[in-house]
């Protein structure tokens, strides 16, 4: 390898690990901006509806955050009115975790010598870190109403300065690329409204799916477990099995009957086959064709960066990184590794 390749390589590994580094220690600024510039993008046709039938561009962007809003605010109540019924059933169900803690800590000091001492040492342990555990979740939650509120903010700013945006853009785009930065961001709006507006049928489907299998199976509580389950596809690949854990548990708990949870997983892989191979391309129609693998690796560099944030937003960076490689000639490699062939 020539010097000119390696000062090059380390050139580009400069740029990643610099970007990295400020996208970690500054996720409390990017998350919500990036959130609402994602937002911006999906609703701008939406907005440019609004502004041709005569409606003043405040008025627009306003209409657009109340239909953001409702949206999220209908998926909220739903949840709050499940969580409500289940809260019913909670005490019974942490009862039956009760027992059957007891019953493995019982199994544990006739079968495995020494095992009273670990017990005793995790529980002193978990005491020990509840002070700890407290911490973090106060300041989850605040970060995370902090994004709440900024992330509208952002949106309505983005819409609002949107020629302003892009005049930027076109000033520090190269002259030969300018036809190219057109195209992409025409590309970008239009991919991202249609594949948006097809993923939120598509979760809607999924979940009433998921809520009538598992209504025939007699689980409590479908509702909500297909819901959450829909909600969480949100997250490619992990999000379905994050989910999943919590009505395996809960029905495992509530009948100690194993083929009840075998029964949830043939439900929810049978619902997850349908929306890989049927719902998604029938529904969606435009998709982002970025590879399994760019995919992955935006999930699990997104988790490492910003969490579970990180973990939705890292997927539109690398279709929009797609949209661009598509364009630009001198980017086939990169697209190469990107397309979904």
């Amino acid at each position: 390898m020539s010097n000119t390749a390696v000062q090059s390589l380390l050139k580009y590994l400069q740029i990643i690990i610099f970007s990295a580094l400020l996208l970690y220690f500054g996720k409390i600024l990017f998350i919500p901006l990036f959130f609402g510039l994602l937002i911006a993008i999906v609703m701008h046709p939406i907005c440019k509806w609004f502004e041709k039938h005569g409606w003043s561009k405040a008025f627009a962007i306003t209409a657009c955050l109340f239909i953001v809003t409702l949206l999220f605010a209908a998926l909220l109540a739903i949840l709050v009115w499940q969580l409500k019924v289940f809260s019913k059933d909670a005490p019974q169900i942490i009862l039956k975790l009760e027992e059957t803690l007891q019953g493995l800590q019982a199994w544990l000091a006739e079968n495995i010598e020494g095992s009273e001492g670990l017990q005793n040492n995790g529980v002193e342990k978990f005491t020990g870190s509840i002070a700890a555990i407290l911490q973090s979740t106060f300041e989850t939650t605040v970060n995370t109403l902090f994004i709440l509120f900024l992330t509208p903010v952002y949106t309505a700013l983005f819409m609002y300065h949107r020629k302003v945006m892009v005049q930027f853009l076109q000033l520090v785009t190269p002259a030969k690329y300018q036809q190219q930065l057109h195209a992409i961001l025409q590309q970008t709006i239009h991919t991202y409204f249609n594949y948006i507006k097809g993923m939120v049928l598509v979760y809607i489907i999924v979940g009433i799916l998921n809520s009538i299998g598992l209504y025939a199976l007699g689980v409590n509580h479908a509702i909500l477990f297909g819901m959450l389950c829909a909600i969480m596809t949100i997250i490619p690949y992990v999000g379905i099995f994050i989910s999943a854990l919590l009505p395996i548990s809960v029905v495992w708990l509530q009948t100690g009957n194993i083929w009840y949870p075998v029964g949830v997983v043939a439900v929810f892989s049978f619902v997850q086959y349908l929306e890989a191979n049927v719902i998604f391309p029938k529904v969606v129609g435009t998709q982002l064709h970025v590879s399994t693998l760019a995919m992955l690796l935006a999930i699990i560099t997104g988790g490492i960066i910003w969490g579970v944030a990180g973990m939705v937003l890292f997927i539109p960076f690398v279709a929009i990184f797609k949209i661009i490689s598509d364009n630009i000639e001198e980017w086939k490699p990169i697209n190469l590794l990107l397309s979904r062939k």
